[in-house]
């Protein structure tokens, strides 16, 4: 191999993770693609669409648990060759920041939106009736939601809201960008998909013609029939059948520019919702609550050359 491709072994600080969502509808799961040639020297701070930066994390963790077996001939019998007996990896890692999106990731089940309560609604462990949605009027985009200036009113400055379609009746994966729930039986809020969805924003300013969010909705601009309900928090479960899908980037930035990418087409997350505490130094009374995700990698067919594969390791060198 020429000295020109070789790379002393990386010198890197920590880890970035970036997860995007995985189409599930038709009964087929299709991941998002993520291209190391193309997409490789992208701004670590800015990744492409769709993908979401989850930021830093500590204890990045990775294991193959792909396991071969030993195909024996003659007598006595020896190894002829070997064949690959199951396909499994796993990826765990601690989020240093909690967020809709690491809460999410970090949890088995549906995770979802606390809407804002109706006056005088009942209690319910998981957010009771909702205050009325929003209407959306047309022309929305990722961070501009028009709507009429007395629904515009109702939301605050630095409030979260969630931007999906009233739920009515319909059954399967349901929720924006990525399916937040999974629906067996029809049932009667109609709320319901706007409690699950992952697609929220932050309100940045608020006038008399909508709302304009700090950042872009993660499933783009609202489609017709979609309003807007604000949060105000999250709630997920430990149970349930539903498990969540995302694909996965594990980004290691080398101290010479190099990088290494770990992509994961199809991660399942393999635990319940898991917190890990860290002390603080100055004082022995407090400690850091950081979440703790865990995920198993499904497998995809690779369309290369039809094998199948759970993950990409990739190394892009920095040109000189």
């Amino acid at each position: 191999m020429a000295s020109s491709y070789v790379v002393p072994a990386p010198v890197v600080r920590r880890v970035l993770g970036y997860f995007a969502p995985v189409n599930r509808t038709g009964g087929a799961s299709i991941p998002t693609v993520f291209d190391a040639a193309e997409m490789g020297s992208f701004a670590l701070d800015a990744p492409p669409a769709p993908w979401v930066s989850l930021g830093w994390m500590k204890n990045f963790a990775r294991r193959a648990g792909s396991r071969t077996a030993a195909i024996l001939t003659g007598v006595p019998a020896a190894v002829l060759e070997q064949t690959r007996e199951t396909l499994d990896a796993e990826v765990s890692c601690e989020f240093l920041s909690w967020t809709k999106l690491t809460m999410a990731l970090a949890t088995g089940s549906q995770h979802m939106n606390l809407l804002e309560p109706a006056s005088g609604a009942a209690g319910a462990a998981d957010g009771g009736t909702a205050a009325a949605a929003k209407v959306i009027q047309t022309g929305a985009t990722a961070t501009v939601l028009p709507m009429a200036g007395a629904d515009a009113a109702s939301f605050g400055v630095g409030q979260t809201v969630a931007v999906d379609v009233d739920y009515t009746g319909q059954a399967g994966f349901v929720g924006s960008p990525v399916g937040g729930a999974y629906v067996k039986t029809p049932l009667t809020d109609v709320d319901y998909v706007r409690r699950v969805t992952l697609n929220v924003g932050q309100v940045a300013t608020v006038s008399t013609s909508g709302l304009t969010l700090a950042a872009a909705l993660p499933g783009g601009a609202p489609v017709a029939g979609m309003k807007a309900q604000a949060v105000v928090g999250f709630v997920d479960r430990e149970g349930g059948s539903f498990f969540q899908e995302w694909s996965g980037l594990f980004v290691m930035e080398g101290s010479q520019g190099e990088r290494i990418f770990y992509y994961y087409p199809r991660l399942q997350a393999l635990s319940g919702a898991a917190e890990a505490e860290s002390v603080l130094k100055q004082s022995s009374t407090m400690a850091r609550v950081m979440l703790r995700g865990a995920w198993r990698a499904l497998p995809v067919v690779d369309g290369l050359d039809g094998e199948r594969v759970v993950c990409y390791r990739s190394l892009l060198m920095k040109a000189v």
